[in-house]
């Protein structure tokens, strides 16, 4: 039977992440509804992609009894800007609804954490979009990484910068704006992902803030037991190399460009190429296929049910969070969800 999916937000990567759906066996995944603020934009994504069930407000897909776990959507993926993602997440789980949540989880870590108590529960699966995580090229670097191949994994970089100062929702504050949460948390996830989930014994970070209050750039280096350490730079104002490295005893991996949703891989000076496949109608973000391996992630995950990921586990989300929160903090970056 098909993982059956309502989709929450009608938005950019609402749209790329059906358009990636569209290139997974139909008989395993189904877009079966979209819900919108809007019911005329809600109206116009389920005819762009051929979804039955309409509708006009997200409390609607939450209440309709014809829809929970198990009958006629199985997960709502949750598409909607940072700042909602503890309210709408919350109306979703305590409605007895499977959630993937786009990221950055929430806010700050006392939204995470309420997020995560509520899945628990409600005994509903619950998992942070960090679609990095399940690209082919990622399991292929957890797999090099268990077998040894680099020996001690010493040094751990990670840079993404893109000029996005044009963009409202990156540069307002009431939008939940700034490179960390926008982009920074893929270097800073990647850092996890290598050091197996274990807490940084120290983070520093120092940045530069806009006149809005968000930052810009920010440079965040975690020190970890034994002599390692991981380095992590990323901005809104300027392209950077959009790579990744990891230096061990015994050699290198590097992630060309771009880290975040990378199509190959170079282990000691050898690169291989995991290509994704073509999109049926243009997208707005790099490589979105890529989305489809979440998705799947997903399914194996409900189909062995489990109730959060085991490649994204919640444990690495609400670390992320926490070292998120200290690097803002270091940095003199404020939300108002921080005073709630």
């Amino acid at each position: 039977m098909a993982t059956r999916w309502g989709i929450c937000g009608a938005g950019k990567i609402s749209h790329d992440f059906s358009v990636a759906m569209k290139t997974l066996p139909p008989g395993d995944h189904k877009l079966a509804a979209v819900a919108s603020r809007s019911l005329e934009r809600a109206q116009e994504f389920a005819q762009r992609h051929g979804i039955s069930k309409v509708y006009g407000s997200y409390m609607e897909l939450a209440q309709d009894p014809n829809i929970g776990v198990c009958l006629f959507t199985d997960i709502v993926y949750l598409g909607v800007l940072h700042t909602q993602h503890m309210e709408v997440g919350l109306l979703f789980l305590n409605a007895g609804k499977n959630v993937l949540c786009e990221k950055p989880f929430a806010m700050n870590s006392k939204q995470v954490q309420q997020l995560i108590s509520a899945s628990k529960e409600n005994n509903v699966f619950l998992m942070e979009a960090i679609w990095s995580r399940c690209f082919p090229v990622h399991t292929e670097v957890s797999r090099l990484l268990a077998e040894g191949t680099l020996g001690e994994v010493k040094m751990v970089k990670a840079y993404f910068g893109s000029p996005q100062l044009h963009i409202p929702r990156s540069v307002e504050k009431e939008l939940g704006g700034g490179a960390l949460l926008d982009i920074g948390v893929y270097c800073l996830q990647f850092v996890l992902m290598v050091f197996k989930g274990e807490k940084p014994e120290s983070v520093h970070a120092t940045g530069v803030r806009l006149d809005s209050g968000v930052d810009e750039s920010m440079v965040v280096v975690l020190k970890y037991s034994g002599n390692r350490m991981a380095w992590c730079a990323f901005s809104i104002g300027v392209a950077m190399l959009n790579e990744a490295t990891i230096s061990g005893t015994k050699g290198n991996i590097r992630i060309p460009a771009p880290m975040w949703c990378p199509t190959s891989l170079v282990l000691n000076g050898k690169e291989t190429q995991y290509p994704i496949p073509e999109p049926s109608m243009p997208l707005n973000f790099t490589n979105s296929t890529g989305l489809r391996y979440e998705a799947e992630e997903v399914r194996q995950c409900l189909l062995k049910g489990l109730k959060e990921s085991t490649k994204m586990p919640l444990a690495d989300s609400s670390l992320l969070t926490e070292i998120m929160d200290e690097a803002r903090r270091q940095v003199g970056v404020v939300f108002p969800q921080d005073n709630k």
